[in-house]
């Protein structure tokens, strides 16, 4: 069985961004999600992988057998755009990415460049329904 690349890892966020986020508008940016997202989820920051800054974890297991843990929200400030990464129903994407703003939509995740760029009400509810969408399908024992 394949083992997950992206783990959570004790590499320091703020060391991440200062570090590795040269754009100063991205790295403020960054700084304003994290507050957002830790506001919304009550969990601290913590990196997953190499660039990833997720807030809470769940443990998964699919039917084939492939289990791992992986972040309840989280986002990448990627050189490009910032990777939203959120957990939504099929329902939930069709109402809220419209109301989201400048976005270009994936299956993994949700791509912006901007803060400014998007409604930050809308991120709040997006992250809040990803949180507890995958307590629902993954809760903890």
């Amino acid at each position: 069985m394949a083992k997950n690349k992206t783990t959570e890892t004790a590499t320091s966020v703020l060391d991440f961004i200062n570090t590795f986020v040269e754009d100063e508008v991205k790295r403020n940016d960054s700084f304003e999600l994290i507050k957002i997202m830790q506001e919304v989820t009550g969990f601290e920051p913590k990196m997953w992988g190499p660039s990833i800054i997720g807030f809470g974890s769940y443990h998964y297991k699919y039917a084939s057998g492939h289990e791992g843990d992986s972040t309840l929200a989280g986002f990448s400030p990627r050189k490009a755009a910032f990777s939203l990464y959120v957990s939504l129903s099929p329902e939930n994407r069709e109402t809220l990415l419209p109301q989201f703003g400048k976005h270009k939509p994936s299956k993994g995740c949700i791509y912006f460049n901007k803060l400014r760029d998007i409604n930050i009400e809308v991120l709040k509810k997006m992250v809040a329904l990803s949180v507890e969408n995958l307590n629902k399908l993954y809760p903890s024992k």
